[in-house]
């Protein structure tokens, strides 16, 4: 599966308040989170993103509460990828758990925003296509890479 898209950027320690505000935990209707998705760190985020773009982030990105509602909120936004040195153990779980792809690449810092970006989630490999500079990931095992295209392990399930 290649992704293509145009890069949003933020910096480390990205938590689970930032990427969906607590006040708006009142709904776990996707469109309604997405339209808040980002709102404190990046106001325009929500009317900016186009489906198939892509988040690159810092160190420990999805850190704080092991709230569901963050990589939903993502994911509905229209998100194709995150990409992120690192992620919050139950951050990286969750975003898996409903078919969010996620890949752990710090040399992807060097990727900056409004640059139009691909991944091969298959070799792990993303391409800075701005710039034609390429970073290797860690690519998923193919088991991960149906449960991801499936949209999730609830739909994975319902596969087998």
């Amino acid at each position: 599966m290649r992704l293509h898209g145009t890069v949003f950027k933020y910096g480390d320690n990205v938590d689970t308040d930032v990427i969906i505000p607590a006040r708006y935990l009142n709904t776990s209707d996707a469109n309604e989170l997405a339209a808040h998705c980002m709102e404190d760190i990046d106001p325009q985020f929500a009317g900016k993103v186009q489906c198939g773009d892509i988040l690159v982030a810092g160190r420990n990105f999805g850190c704080g509460s092991s709230r569901e509602h963050a990589p939903l909120a993502i994911k509905a936004s229209g998100i194709a990828c995150v990409i992120a040195a690192s992620f919050a153990r139950i951050f990286y779980r969750n975003a898996l758990n409903i078919g969010l792809p996620i890949l752990e690449c710090p040399a992807a810092a060097a990727i900056d925003a409004g640059h139009k970006a691909s991944v091969d989630l298959a070799s792990g490999t993303v391409t800075d296509d701005t710039t034609g500079a390429t970073f290797s990931a860690e690519p998923f095992p193919p088991f991960m890479q149906e449960l991801i295209k499936a949209g999730g392990l609830a739909n994975y399930m319902m596969l087998k």
